[in-house]
């Protein structure tokens, strides 16, 4: 009896912490940022309807994370940091996006949402 109740703990405590928690505080400014960039993607990438929905999440999601990266770091490590979640970014959008559509992402994404210049210090 005790194995059992100690298996529903597991499989709750489990349950609990496999939530996304990025997606658990919608940020309304973010979420219309995400709306807007689909807008300029689609435009471009002809997604279907099959694709829009999973795309502008994905993309919210990304902006959620790099919300947290500026607000944590700064300088050469913000910038690393970024270029990491970038290449994460269109790693996940190949579950999305055909390949002719992915690589016109990768070329347009950079225009659309450049990454941020870390300046030297002035002496």
């Amino acid at each position: 009896m005790k194995s059992l109740i100690y298996m529903a703990i597991c499989l709750i405590t489990f349950q609990v912490m496999g939530q996304d928690p990025m997606l658990q505080k919608p940020d309304l400014a973010l979420d219309e940022q995400a709306k807007t960039l689909t807008k300029e993607y689609d435009a471009q990438l002809g997604l279907t309807s099959d694709q829009l929905v999973p795309f502008e999440i994905k993309v919210e999601e990304f902006l959620i994370r790099k919300e947290k990266i500026e607000n944590r770091l700064e300088g050469r490590e913000k910038l690393e940091a970024l270029a990491v979640l970038r290449e994460q970014e269109y790693v996940e959008m190949q579950n999305i996006l055909t390949q002719p559509q992915l690589n016109v992402y990768k070329r347009i994404r950079p225009s659309i949402q450049p990454l941020d210049v870390v300046e030297k210090p002035k002496k």
